[in-house]
């Protein structure tokens, strides 16, 4: 007997409703969530006070607020690969309670720096390269903590709540923090990050997680060469690093918003194109509940890539705001699905001995390809122009992407159910909980 229309309509409702599972069983979790939510708005505040204050303290140098960022990137390349190492050989809970106490110490810096008469400039450069640091010494602990506190069949929904959290923030975040530093200044934008971070050290505090095994490797220069060993030994591992670099490298556009905002005459549109992708990703995390029945992670990974590089490639020929809005928001909700699935095949499969250090490595691979994207964009855009650039980068995402799972089998037939490591993960995983209960 068929179903009928309202049947079939809850059972579709059902399976996009966010699966909240992870919120629901786990405690561990539950605190991460809620530590990472304050957390998140607290560091917008700081990410959006640093440029406001440097671009006021040098009376709009374009050269004094870009070195901002080119100071924080050495410290996030060196520290996530060595925060991946240590993650592997200390106990990740005390990394991440150090480091965020770390991070609010850099905060409380600032905020007595901007209450001074004459606030220091060299000090928002070197605070912001302290916090990067810690940033990306914190991160591989935080990445690979969660599999330990979620179960395995729940790594899926865990990672689309993850990005449910941040893309929220997102939207909201910044604004907020705008707001607060023009209503109140930057010494209280900073404060209210001080506050944010002590409640999520309160937070963390009572997460509860098994510590390192006995045998596990001393963080060196060895450890990190056998954790990329590992990962170029895995193809599968490496499909899901080059396909996301692909991507961003040869679709990620955002130095091209102002541009295209002009040329269509509209230049405030430039903000609603920046938030177009934070809301694609929103509306696709709060209808992820699908993502959780899906086994191909793999196949996953490569339709979503295609489906971000030809949101990206439409978007250079829509005429109007809301036309590239819709396009950008797809490629936004394109790249989400594909995060969550990398996201799955890490947690399903890397062997927790290696989880830190892979986590270094994912790290490096989804900061830098945007940079480098934005970098390739704005280059093309100067040889062709801005909807050149824009299409042709789109266009270059689809066809590395088809390339490259064509090159990588393992990663394109990736079968959750099947597939060697995520098969010995579970039952690992499987025997340990037997053994505690």
């Amino acid at each position: 007997m068929s179903e009928t229309p309202d049947r079939s309509l809850r059972t579709l409702a059902r399976r996009l409703k966010m699966d909240l599972g992870p919120l629901r069983d786990s405690r561990d979790f539950r605190l991460l969530f809620g530590s990472g939510l304050v957390t998140m708005f607290g560091t917008f505040l700081t990410l959006v006070a640093v440029p406001l204050q440097m671009k006021e303290l040098t009376h709009g140098s374009y050269l004094a607020v870009g070195l901002v960022s080119v100071a924080e990137f050495v410290p996030m390349v060196v520290c996530g690969l060595w925060g991946g190492a240590i993650a592997d050989a200390l106990d990740r809970r005390k990394i991440i309670l150090y480091t965020e106490a770390g991070l609010c110490v850099t905060v409380v810096v600032l905020m007595v720096n901007a209450m001074l008469p004459e606030p220091q400039i060299w000090v928002l450069y070197v605070v912001g390269a302290l916090s990067a640091g810690l940033g990306s010494l914190q991160r591989p602990s935080l990445e690979s903590l969660m599999p330990r506190v979620v179960r395995h069949d729940q790594l899926t929904a865990a990672a689309a709540l993850t990005s449910f959290r941040w893309n929220l923030g997102a939207i909201v975040a910044p604004g907020l923090s705008g707001l607060i530093v023009i209503w109140f200044g930057f010494a209280a934008a900073y404060g209210v990050n001080v506050a944010t971070f002590l409640f999520s050290l309160a937070l963390l505090w009572l997460v509860k997680a098994p510590p390192q095994s006995e045998d596990a490797p001393p963080a060196s220069i060895r450890a990190l060469v056998e954790g990329v060993r590992y990962a170029v030994g895995r193809r599968d591992l490496m499909g899901t690093y080059l396909v996301d670099v692909a991507a961003m490298v040869f679709a990620f556009s955002t130095a091209l918003y102002p541009f295209l905002a002009d040329e269509l005459g509209v230049p405030e549109a430039q903000g609603l194109f920046f938030s177009a992708s934070a809301v694609g990703s929103l509306i696709a995390s709060v209808t992820s509940g699908w993502t959780s029945h899906v086994h191909r992670h793999g196949l996953g990974v490569v339709v979503a890539a295609i489906g971000w590089g030809a949101a990206v490639a439409l978007a250079a020929v829509m005429p109007t705001v809301w036309g590239i809005f819709v396009c950008l928001a797809l490629a936004g909700a394109a790249d989400m699905i594909s995060g969550v699935f990398r996201s799955t095949i890490w947690n399903q499969t890397i062997p927790d001995e290696f989880r830190g250090r892979l986590a270094g490595i994912e790290l490096l691979s989804y900061t830098s390809g945007p940079m480098l994207g934005n970098a390739r964009a704005s280059l093309m855009g100067q040889l062709g122009g801005t909807r050149f650039s824009l299409g042709a980068g789109g266009l270059l995402c689809v066809g590395a992407v088809v390339a490259m799972a064509g090159l990588l089998p393992r990663f394109r037939d990736y079968d959750a159910r099947t597939d060697e490591h995520a098969v010995r993960e579970r039952a690992r995983r499987e025997s340990l909980a037997g053994a505690e209960t």
